[in-house]
C-alpha cells in the first residue's frame, strides 16, 4: 500500500451506489463531500455494507472444516487450508487488507468532516457513535487477524496493523504495536460509549451498532484481553438490556439468524455462501456433538451423502457478530477466572438448557455440577466449540487458548499446524506488502 490513494479510488467507485448525486463530485481538494445527516447516514451505510467477509476464509483453518476437492472453486481456497500464506499461487484468495482501510475511509470522513457540517441532532450523535464504533470493530478484527494473541507482557513490542484516523492522500502507513491498536480500540468505544443513543437495533437494521452490542463489543475485548473483571461486567451489562436465549427444543430456526431472539447485532457473514459450497464438516468437529441429545446438530448440520453440509450460513440471514449466548460463555469464562466456579456453572447451564432434549441437560447438568474448575472449564470450551461453529469465533479461541496442533488433509497430502504454530499469527497480504516496505 504505497499510500491511501488507493482508497480514494475504491471509495469513490463505492459511493455511486449511495444514490445521491453529491457523492460523485470531486471538490478540488479530491475529497467527496457529504453535508446532512442523511448524507451521513448514507456513508454509513455504505461503510457497513462493504465489511470484509474475512471470518468465512478462517474458518477454513480450524479443525472445524474439510476442504472438498471435487468442486470448482477448490483452487482458490486450498492454500488456505495447508495454511500457506507466503509464495502463494495466483489463484489463492487473499485474506482482505485495502477492503479494511476502505471502510476505514468512510468512517474518518463520518468522524473527521461530518462532526463538523452535520447539524447537531441525535442522528448525528447516533450515526458518529456507530462510527467510532465500528472503526474500533475495523482495528479489533484487523488486529486478532494479523497480529499476535493479546499478551499483557508483550504487547506494546508485538507488531500490529497500520492505524489510520485521518483522510490524508499522502499518509504511508506503518504498523503500530498490538498495544498500541488496542488503545485506540478503546479509545474509540469510548467516543461511541459518550455519543450512542438507541438502546438496541432490530432487523432489518440488526448490523448497525447500539448500546447493547457495544457492551457486547466491550465485553469480548476484555475477554481477549484476559480482563476478566471487565468481561464479567460489561457481560452482565449486556444481558441486563438483551439476555433471551433461543430454545431448540422448541424452535427450529438457528441461533445465528439475522432475526433470532438472540441476534445482537448483525453485521459479519460468517460462513458466505462460497466457502459454504467447497467444504463440509469435519470429523473433529461431529464427533463433538450427541447426536440423539443435542438439538444444534439437526439445526446446524444436514447429511450430504457420506459427510455432513453445514446448514447455518450461506446466506444473509445468517450474519452474525454479537448473540447473546456469546455473553453467557463469556460470562462464565470469566467467573472461573475470579473463582467463583458455582456462578460460572450455574451460567453456562442456562444456554444448555436450551440446547440439550431434557434428558440430555439432566445428564448433563449432573455431570457439570461434579467438575472441578479445570474440568469445567475444558467443558465450557467444547461447548464453545459446538455452540459457535462455522461462525467466526474457533480461529481466535484458538490463537487465545491452547494454539492446538491440526492436520488437513488436502489433495491426498497431509499438512500440518503444528501446537503453537508462528501460522496462528495471519501473515500480512502479499499484495499488501509489495506496496507497502514498511510492512
Amino acid at each position: 500500500m504505497r499510500k491511501i490513494t488507493t482508497f480514494i479510488a475504491v471509495a469513490a467507485l463505492s459511493f455511486s451506489s449511495i444514490g445521491c448525486d453529491r457523492f460523485l463530485d470531486i471538490q478540488p481538494e479530491g475529497k467527496i463531500i457529504p453535508v446532512t445527516v442523511e448524507d451521513y447516514r448514507k456513508v454509513l451505510t455504505s461503510a457497513y455494507s462493504k465489511y470484509p467477509i474475512h471470518k468465512s476464509l478462517v474458518s477454513l483453518r480450524t479443525d472445524e472444516l474439510n476442504i472438498d476437492e471435487n468442486t470448482s472453486d477448490f483452487i482458490a481456497y486450498r492454500e488456505i487450508a495447508m495454511w500457506k500464506d507466503s509464495n502463494n499461487d495466483q489463484s489463492t484468495i487473499e485474506f482482505p487488507w485495502v477492503s479494511f482501510y476502505s471502510v476505514v475511509f468512510y468512517l474518518n470522513q463520518v468522524i473527521n468532516e461530518g462532526s463538523k457540517t452535520m447539524a447537531d441532532s441525535p442522528e448525528k450523535q447516533q450515526i458518529l457513535a456507530e462510527a467510532y464504533a465500528l472503526r474500533a470493530y475495523v482495528y479489533f478484527d484487523m488486529v486478532n487477524l494479523y497480529g499476535k494473541p493479546y499478551n499483557a507482557a508483550t504487547a506494546s513490542q508485538d507488531r500490529g496493523v497500520p492505524i489510520n484516523l485521518e483522510i490524508d492522500l499522502e499518509q504511508v502507513l506503518k504498523p503500530s504495536s498490538v498495544q498500541e491498536v488496542y488503545d485506540q480500540v478503546h479509545a474509540d468505544i469510548n467516543k461511541a460509549e459518550e455519543m450512542m443513543i438507541e438502546q438496541k437495533q432490530t432487523a432489518p437494521i440488526n448490523y448497525r451498532f447500539s448500546k447493547v452490542s457495544l457492551l457486547a463489543f466491550q465485553a469480548k475485548t476484555a475477554l481477549y484481553e484476559g480482563n476478566w473483571s471487565k468481561a464479567l461486567n460489561y457481560s452482565e451489562q449486556a444481558l441486563a438490556i438483551k439476555g433471551e436465549l433461543s430454545n431448540l427444543n422448541t424452535s427450529t430456526q438457528a441461533p445465528n439468524h439475522f432475526t433470532s431472539v438472540e441476534s445482537i447485532m448483525a453485521l459479519d457473514n460468517s460462513f458466505n455462501s462460497a466457502v459454504q459450497n467447497i467444504s463440509y464438516a469435519s470429523t473433529d468437529l461431529l464427533a463433538k456433538y450427541n447426536t440423539t441429545t443435542d438439538k444444534r446438530f439437526g439445526v446446524y448440520f444436514q447429511k450430504n451423502g457420506s459427510k455432513y453440509k453445514i446448514i447455518k450460513g450461506g446466506s444473509s440471514d445468517f450474519r452474525v457478530s454479537f448473540r447473546t449466548s456469546e455473553l453467557y460463555f463469556i460470562k462464565s469464562e470469566a467467573l472461573v477466572k475470579l473463582n467463583r466456579l458455582d456462578e460460572a456453572k450455574e451460567t453456562l447451564l442456562k444456554v444448555l438448557k436450551n440446547r440439550y432434549t431434557l434428558a440430555g441437560f439432566t445428564s448433563i447438568q449432573t455431570d457439570v455440577n461434579a467438575m472441578n474448575a479445570t474440568e469445567f472449564m475444558s467443558f465450557m470450551m467444547d461447548e464453545r466449540f459446538r455452540e459457535f461453529a462455522l461462525e467466526g469465533q474457533r480461529w481466535f479461541d484458538l490463537r487465545r487458548l491452547n494454539q492446538k496442533k491440526i492436520i488437513h488433509n488436502v489433495n491426498g497430502q497431509e499438512y500440518i499446524l503444528q501446537q503453537n504454530d508462528v501460522r496462528y499469527t495471519i501473515e500480512f497480504p502479499k499484495s499488501a506488502k509489495k506496496n507497502n516496505p514498511y510492512l
